[in-house]
């Protein structure tokens, strides 16, 4: 009677655990788009930086370092006499900045349509003024240099 309890109880669990090797495995595909969809594409894992950064630890201290040093040396640049002299009503400007892969930086002015100014001759000036950066670390997302793109509005006359 052990021997035939024991062959039913053996044979019970065999045909209720095959229920546990029937489950799928999700394909490669699946397990692929499974985790694009949490990936937040919008937000970086770290923002650009400069050298003089890097010591900071602090993730909104750092972001806050490379906003106030790129302000700074935009502004410097910028507040040279010719941009006064040419037009004087501009006071601050906003520059698009682009931070590629490669650990170059963009600049492209962002214009108020209503002032009167002769659109070419200033984004030459610009374009002439924003060159020779230092050396920029670009935003990284999950490991890979990524491009990231913002508008920083540049005052031009400190008084």
């Amino acid at each position: 009677m052990r021997k035939i309890i024991l062959i039913v109880v053996l044979a019970s669990l065999l045909f209720n655990s095959c229920q546990y090797f029937d489950k799928q495995v999700p394909s490669k595909e699946e397990l692929l788009q499974k985790e694009l969809k949490a990936i937040n594409w919008k937000e970086v894992d770290e923002l650009p930086s400069f050298s003089n950064c890097d010591s900071v630890q602090n993730k909104t201290q750092k972001k806050q370092c490379f906003f106030d040093y790129l302000t700074q040396l935009i502004q410097e640049r910028l507040s040279a006499d010719t941009l006064s002299v040419l037009y004087p009503q501009l006071d601050t400007i906003n520059v698009k900045v682009t931070v590629l892969p490669n650990a170059t930086m963009q600049f492209e002015p962002q214009l108020d349509d209503t002032l009167s100014y002769d659109k070419p001759k200033l984004d030459s000036v610009l374009h002439a003024r924003l060159v020779g950066f230092p050396k920029v670390n670009p935003s990284i997302k999950r490991g890979i240099p990524v491009k990231t793109q913002f508008v920083l509005p540049v005052i031009l006359k400190v008084e």
